[in-house]
């Protein structure tokens, strides 16, 4: 039964429209989350820092990468830029690393607990598996010619 529907909907005129156009679903919404934390982060560097037991110069690293990241992720598939989008994700690379190992570590769950306020590293996992993709694939996986 399910090899019958897998085969209609590889033939399906929608699916064919839509399989080359999926790679925003996860553009967008990743690059969302980083401008989400990362513009916040660009106000206030001061307070991120002190947050984060971070050098200001650190914080800055971070929260650039983060906007950065969430805009090249965009801007690599709208301008056909294949660097671009590699570059994005590997610049959201080490935010991600420095999150699981630095504040999410010892708790799988993202739920809050007392030992970890913050959640444990299971978002943070999925969002580094995304910013590896990109930085793997470039615009493979949107049909653009890489340049």
């Amino acid at each position: 039964m399910l090899d019958k529907c897998m085969k209609a909907c590889s033939n399906c005129s929608f699916c064919k429209w839509a399989a080359p156009r999926a790679h925003w679903l996860l553009r967008l919404s990743v690059a969302a989350v980083f401008l989400y934390h990362g513009f916040p982060k660009l106000q206030d560097l001061a307070a991120f820092a002190e947050m984060g037991g971070l050098p200001i110069w650190v914080a800055a690293l971070v929260a650039l990468a983060e906007v950065g990241g969430g805009l090249g992720l965009i801007a690599g598939a709208a301008f056909k830029k294949d660097w671009l989008t590699r570059l994005s994700g590997l610049a959201i690379t080490p935010v991600m690393l420095g999150a699981i190992f630095m504040v999410h570590w010892g708790q799988w769950s993202f739920m809050a607990t007392e030992t970890h306020p913050m959640g444990g590293i299971e978002f943070q996992v999925v969002l580094l598996s995304v910013a590896l993709y990109f930085f793997f694939t470039g615009n493979s996986n949107c049909g653009s010619k890489k340049k």
